[in-house]
């Protein structure tokens, strides 16, 4: 398409979930909720393991990480919608635009990055327990988590900036609740194909490569759960990493819910709801995984509320 046909586009238009206005008010209900739900118990969860000397070991400070992460994942995305579904107004700016876009890539990376990290911290644990305190020193524990905000950043600043070397046309309706990278690519009247290639280079060396990464580690550490000889030795070992083996199925089941479904329905709202899964759903039950399935964290929580309560 020539220049004289490219128009400057100012604003897109997110068609969310339901163009129905009748049903705008109960879904903005259930996201409040979900969100309020969401910031609560991810910001409990943080508060719970600083203040908690005996939660101060790698793997909680790690969590912490991750649920600092799912606050923010949440918030780049839903108060926006909530916004758009009050208002019943699409519309969101150029510039708000690819800010969302460029937090989303941030966070959502740096989420898959974390539940590698404690697949690793998991695995030594189970399989190098005599080595653990010297293989997961708190040095090499901020390292790890430091590495994955800087890869999440250094790969969010690189998808911003070639999508920003693209032109848009006349088209600006994104059939998504929020600027979802491949969404607003479709959108654009140049040649993709430079942007399409490092998607797919970026989706396999921080998607595949980690996953890859967690399932030797699970194979690892199924592998030494199942040489213990009582069985209660087995479910101690196993309920160790059994929060997080839930959260890793949650997170990448969801994911893979998203891409499958973009790959075989071309039906916006399948692919949307999908998408809810993956980056709403997921980090509001993160918190309830943990603290349901984990004893330590449910006396924590306890010692938490009695402290709470008697200082009032």
């Amino acid at each position: 398409m020539g220049p004289e046909n490219q128009t400057h586009v100012s604003e897109f238009l997110l068609l969310g979930l339901s163009e129905k206005s009748e049903q705008h008010l109960p879904l903005f209900g259930l996201f409040l909720g979900m969100y309020m739900v969401t910031v609560v118990g991810n910001i409990l969860i943080m508060l719970i393991i600083g203040s908690d000397s005996h939660l101060h070991t790698p793997m909680y400070f790690f969590l912490s990480n991750l649920s600092l992460v799912d606050v923010c994942l949440v918030t780049t995305l839903v108060p926006k919608m909530l916004m758009n579904l009050l208002t019943h107004n699409k519309a969101i700016s150029y510039a708000g635009c690819f800010a969302q876009m460029y937090f989303f890539i941030v966070f959502a990376c740096s989420d898959n990055l974390l539940l590698t990290v404690m697949a690793y911290d998991c695995f030594v644990a189970i399989c190098h327990p005599l080595h653990y305190v010297t293989m997961m020193r708190p040095w090499i524990c901020g390292f790890l988590v430091l590495m994955a905000w800087t890869i999440s950043l250094l790969n969010s600043v690189l998808q911003i900036l070639m999508v920003m070397r693209l032109s848009f046309c006349t088209e600006r309706e994104i059939s998504h609740f929020f600027c979802e990278l491949g969404e607003v690519m479709k959108l654009s009247c140049s040649d993709t194909l430079i942007n399409d290639i490092l998607v797919y280079f970026v989706t396999g060396l921080l998607g595949v490569l980690p996953f890859t990464g967690i399932l030797f580690s699970y194979t690892q550490i199924c592998s030494s759960i199942l040489r213990v000889p009582s069985a209660r030795g087995k479910y101690k070992a196993f309920s160790t990493c059994g929060s997080h083996l839930s959260v890793v199925l949650l997170f990448y089941g969801t994911g893979l819910g998203v891409y499958l479904s973009s790959s075989v329905t071309h039906s916006s709202w399948k692919i949307s709801v999908a998408s809810v899964m993956y980056s709403v759903v997921t980090p509001m039950v993160n918190p309830f995984i943990y603290s349901l399935r984990n004893q330590d964290m449910k006396e924590a929580l306890k010692r938490f509320t009695s402290r709470t309560a008697s200082s009032q």
